[in-house]
């Protein structure tokens, strides 16, 4: 069976600098989804899966009513070295909640805030 994950949305207050946290701490660009500009939403892509590569795509959305910093889910993103992108996180206004951790076989992991209240996962095997 493969990963049932498609999709995944982080909610934001203030686009450009939820924007600015993203691009910077992960090295990449978003992209804007000018179908969804019509129904009132500010949508920004991360950049799209595919079929040769792990993982899931998602994006950054600003939407009337709708708060960030909610704290239902946890998003782990991918990283080298996870203490790489919690130091760029803290550069980008973000804020470091446990730093670099090791999870036995698994690899290590930090947890982040970003700069709308969103906690993330950052994960390395190194």
């Amino acid at each position: 069976m493969s990963n049932p994950v498609r999709w995944f949305e982080i909610y934001v207050q203030d686009m450009p600098r939820a924007r600015r946290f993203y691009e910077n701490v992960f090295l990449l660009q978003l992209t804007r989804s000018e179908a969804t500009a019509k129904d009132g939403l500010d949508y920004w892509t991360f950049p799209s899966m595919s079929a040769d590569t792990p993982g899931c795509s998602g994006a950054l959305v600003k939407m009337d009513g709708v708060p960030s910093g909610g704290m239902g889910s946890l998003i782990y993103f991918a990283c080298n070295d996870c203490a790489v992108e919690a130091k760029r996180a803290e550069e980008f206004g973000g804020r470091i909640k446990d730093g670099k951790m090791p999870i036995g076989p698994h690899g290590f992991i930090a947890l982040v805030y970003d700069t709308e209240g969103n906690l993330i996962g950052l994960h390395s095997m190194a």
